[in-house]
């Protein structure tokens, strides 16, 4: 399994691909040569590595060689394409081609974020505590961020239930999740991040309150009849996922009834983000 993520080095962004066999991080050596170099536009840090690389490679260093490709979220256009990554070990000997003040600085954040990765396997609350903090630094209401967290306490609930259940396989894990989408907002989850505006965004962290309490009770509710059933493979836990995502369908028809109008909505989280004077924190930086 391979969790892809983006951390924050002075500002800058750095995609990452946890490899959950293989236990550390890869990190995309574009990024990291634009946060070397100081460059901002990715096409001219493209540039760099292309001509770093051609000259490792005339040079006979085997760093080049080594190197992966995964395929990561473009951070022009969201699409995913195949992109050179290092794991860290290797990346510390590609750094050391780039000339740059950075440099060890960085190696020391690259060593804090797989030791951060560590820490939280073995003390899982770390995860919800990160998020937390990454939450607060984007600005979010504090009261938003709280149903957030609840929200990932009740998907790993019903995550694990469809595991003890013989879920295995991503494509299931995604068809079960686009199965309760449907049933109770009436979208895929790629036309809800349609709907939206989304590209490359998580669709939950941009759902307004109601959305995250509609999606919350459809999943807890599937979590609740899992357990009593003990569903068995595919078929059983699509069964008792619609069933739970229905409650949350006359859930939201009652609300629209009574509202006048769709709880479904095309705002983004930008509109639940608190002022810069409401922060009681540095202002966030521009993500």
């Amino acid at each position: 399994m391979e969790l892809e993520n983006i951390h924050i080095f002075e500002q800058k962004k750095v995609r990452t691909m946890w490899d959950e066999e293989k236990q550390e991080w890869f990190f995309s050596i574009v990024d990291v040569c634009a946060v070397l170099t100081d460059q901002d536009d990715y096409d001219l840090a493209k540039n760099y590595w292309k001509v770093l690389k051609h000259r490792l490679i005339k040079e006979g260093n085997e760093s080049v060689t080594k190197c992966n490709q995964l395929r990561l979220a473009s951070p022009k256009d969201g699409k995913r394409y195949a992109t050179d990554v290092a794991d860290m070990a290797l990346m510390f000997r590609i750094i050391e081609s780039i000339p740059s003040k950075k440099a060890e600085p960085f190696k020391q954040w690259m060593a804090s974020v797989a030791a951060e990765r560590i820490n939280q396997m073995i003390d899982p609350e770390r995860s919800i505590d990160q998020a937390m903090a990454d939450y607060r630094r984007l600005g979010y209401s504090e009261s938003w961020i709280t149903r957030r967290i609840k929200t990932i306490e009740i998907r790993k609930g019903l995550t694990d239930e469809w595991k003890r259940g013989g879920i295995t396989k991503e494509i299931d894990f995604a068809m079960l999740t686009d199965l309760m989408s449907k049933t109770w907002s009436g979208l895929t989850t790629r036309e809800y991040k349609r709907h939206k505006g989304l590209t490359k965004e998580n669709l939950r962290d941009n759902m307004t309150n109601m959305e995250l309490l509609l999606n919350a009770l459809a999943e807890e509710t599937a979590t609740e009849i899992s357990r009593e059933r003990n569903p068995q493979g595919l078929t059983e836990n699509a069964r008792i996922a619609k069933e739970g995502a229905d409650v949350a369908k006359a859930a939201r028809e009652d609300v629209e009834k009574r509202l006048g109008r769709s709880v479904v909505s095309s705002e983004k989280a930008i509109d639940y983000i608190q002022s810069p004077e409401e922060l009681p924190f540095e202002k966030p930086d521009d993500q």
